[in-house]
């Protein structure tokens, strides 16, 4: 019977035997006060917080009110999905505070758990577990985070579900070269640069993965597009790790091209 929270893709809140969905919290308000205190489920949300998230551009003049009436229904809405707590929602000093239960769990938290348990089993060698936990962080953190919600701590949320899916992305390619197969390495790889072309540790695994597959002209391609990135977007070099990598993957330094001459 352990209660689990759904907050990335369909919001939801289910036991076994009992699902409370989308349709039962009340629209999107709803659906965002239950993923707010699921989420900071480890400490009090303040009423202010939640109607800065429910109202970010002007709250109404009866918002404290509103807010009070908003988690009410949220909270009706949850009732009894736990036999140990009947009120998972629980009034706590100005704000309100949801009272996990001990074998309970929340889907954001299960990816961050997965994600770090990935990159630790990928530290010490272990490229199995390191790929089965990065493919649960990646397959939660894929989904959407409150669709239409711009709110400060929405979109806070939103950024930390995409950088875990990115991390998850970057452990997947990793495995992948470890077990030999450099395409799809590469492929989790330009997945990665196309949600953050910025990201150098992506960069040097597309450099490491076509040297491995023995393609030095991709690889040297990889390098001359990293350093082309950065310096049209950012103004800046690569970081000398990956000046470093690209040394000891003996990729030549293209030269820089020619500065225009006065007339």
């Amino acid at each position: 019977m352990a209660l689990r929270i759904h907050v990335v893709g369909s919001v939801q809140a289910s036991t076994t035997g009992r699902v409370v969905g989308e349709g039962e919290l009340h629209g999107p308000q709803g659906r965002l006060v239950l993923a707010m205190l699921a989420v900071e489920h480890r400490r009090r949300v303040g009423r202010d917080e939640l109607a800065e998230e429910l109202w970010p551009v002007a709250p109404p003049d009866a918002w404290d009110t509103a807010v009070r009436v908003l988690v009410s229904k949220v909270r009706a809405a949850l009732q009894g999905l736990d036999d140990a707590s009947p009120a998972l929602i629980e009034p706590a000093n100005g704000g309100y505070q949801l009272r996990l239960p001990a074998d309970g769990s929340v889907d954001l938290d299960d990816a961050a758990a997965a994600i770090h348990r990935a990159e630790t089993s990928l530290g010490a060698g272990s490229i199995d577990a390191a790929g089965a936990d990065a493919l649960v962080a990646s397959m939660i953190a894929t989904r959407p985070f409150l669709p239409g919600a711009d709110g400060p701590w929405a979109g806070a949320t939103r950024d930390r579900v995409a950088e875990i899916h990115l991390r998850a992305l970057q452990v997947l390619a990793e495995v992948w070269l470890a077990k030999g197969d450099h395409g799809q390495a590469a492929r989790d790889a330009e997945s990665l640069l196309r949600l953050d072309p910025y990201r150098e540790t992506a960069h040097r695994l597309l450099m490491r993965t076509h040297a491995a597959a023995g393609d030095r002209a991709a690889a040297a391609r990889a390098y001359q597009r990293c350093r082309e990135v950065l310096a049209d977007d950012l103004g800046v070099d690569p970081a000398p790790e990956t000046v470093d990598l690209a040394t000891r993957l003996g990729l030549s330094r293209p030269s820089p091209a020619p500065s225009p001459r006065c007339p």
